[in-house]
């Protein structure tokens, strides 16, 4: 079996722009809802999505990779290093690294891409490792770079990248390429490329996978001028094994509009999510100033909850017990404020006594909401 880069036009990827026409048309209309939605945050609440979106984003790339991470821990590092106020809190070196990550992409994302920027990123994504020869460069171990399953003396081979020796080639080629495509492609395609492209050189010894997403978030903002907040991890997580089979598809040959097919369409549905995310933050804000003086502290810290659950909320609901849980309020207390909360409209309640659920109202017109 032969893989992309062996063959005779590496890396000229070749694919069919009119099949990925109508992805980026979507994609532009969805930003621009994102766009106008976001102006009507306030300062406070701009930045409140930014962190979400940027410790989802970190948590989840991580969790591709099965890596399991503490999203309070990811928080309070991004938070800290946006120069936002945060509470104190011991982070390990796998969040402080992916924290750093999400950052830099998030505030260089402007800046040409070189070397030093990607060693940088790899060196701060594996900070605290022990057990890797070489960290924040490119890697240079003889053995051949596989990605591989089954059992030891039965593994299936899935991908193989090329020899270490030939590294600093390919990538050298594809930084130049990453930077010259930034005014002859698309958008969704060239952060599609990006991934790919980078993904099949496999240039470090670990954290391939977590640079490829940073590398199409980075060439995704680039493009449209504005950092990008995708959320496309969180998005992969949810069909993951989508993600590698499509990976697998395309790694054998050139022709990757398939890929760009799968890529697009996962972004857009990222993107949705997005917009989601940021409609509950003004539906928080309208409730806030709707009803401030008739919530009381607890009420308050449940909404806050609910809200930064993903915008499906908790599955399966709010229950009495996951109100106590979150307020250490007494059953009774709980079972008063939550039928305040459904009186004020703030919340709808299904089923009766101890299967009686929660729930967050539809997300309609919340930026309407707000300008009233």
């Amino acid at each position: 079996m032969s893989w992309n880069w062996q063959k005779k036009h590496w890396p000229n990827f070749t694919y069919d722009p009119g099949k990925l026409e109508p992805l980026e048309r979507e994609f532009a209309r969805l930003l621009g809802t994102v766009t106008g939605t976001m102006k009507h945050l306030n300062q406070g609440e701009n930045d409140q999505i930014v962190v979400q979106l940027l410790s989802t984003e970190g948590v989840k790339t991580a969790e591709i990779e099965g890596e399991l991470l503490d999203r309070d821990s990811v928080q309070a590092s991004i938070r800290r290093k946006l120069g936002l106020s945060t509470v104190r809190r011991n982070v390990q070196p796998a969040e402080a690294g992916i924290a750093e990550l999400m950052v830099t992409v998030y505030r260089d994302y402007a800046a040409p891409l070189t070397k030093r920027e990607i060693d940088t990123w790899n060196a701060a994504l594996l900070q605290g490792r022990t057990d890797l020869e070489r960290i924040g460069g490119y890697r240079t171990h003889e053995d051949p770079m596989q990605i591989v399953s089954g059992a030891l003396g039965n593994e299936t081979v899935h991908f193989e990248a090329p020899p270490s020796k030939d590294v600093p080639e390919h990538m050298a080629a594809f930084i130049r390429w990453f930077n010259d495509s930034l005014k002859m492609l698309p958008p969704l395609t060239r952060a599609g490329i990006a991934h790919l492209y980078s993904v099949s050189v496999h240039p470090y010894e670990d954290g391939n996978g977590r640079m490829a997403r940073a590398l199409a978030e980075k060439a995704l903002s680039q493009s449209i001028e504005t950092p990008a907040l995708s959320g496309l991890s969180r998005e992969i997580v949810v069909k993951k094994t989508g993600y590698y089979d499509a990976l697998a598809r395309n790694s054998e040959d050139l022709e990757i509009t398939d890929w760009l097919l799968y890529f697009g369409r996962t972004l857009i549905a990222a993107k949705e999510h997005v917009l989601a995310s940021v409609e509950r933050v003004l539906q928080k804000a309208t409730i806030y100033s709707k009803f401030a003086k008739e919530l009381n502290e607890r009420q308050k810290k449940a909404i806050n909850r609910l809200y930064e659950a993903e915008p499906e909320g908790f599955v399966g609901g709010l229950s009495a017990g996951n109100y106590i849980t979150i307020t250490k309020a007494p059953r009774a207390t709980a079972t008063r404020d939550l039928q305040k909360l459904v009186d004020l409209g703030i919340l709808r309640k299904t089923g009766e006594r101890r299967h009686a659920r929660y729930w967050m109202p539809d997300i309609v017109g919340a930026a309407s909401d707000r300008r009233l």
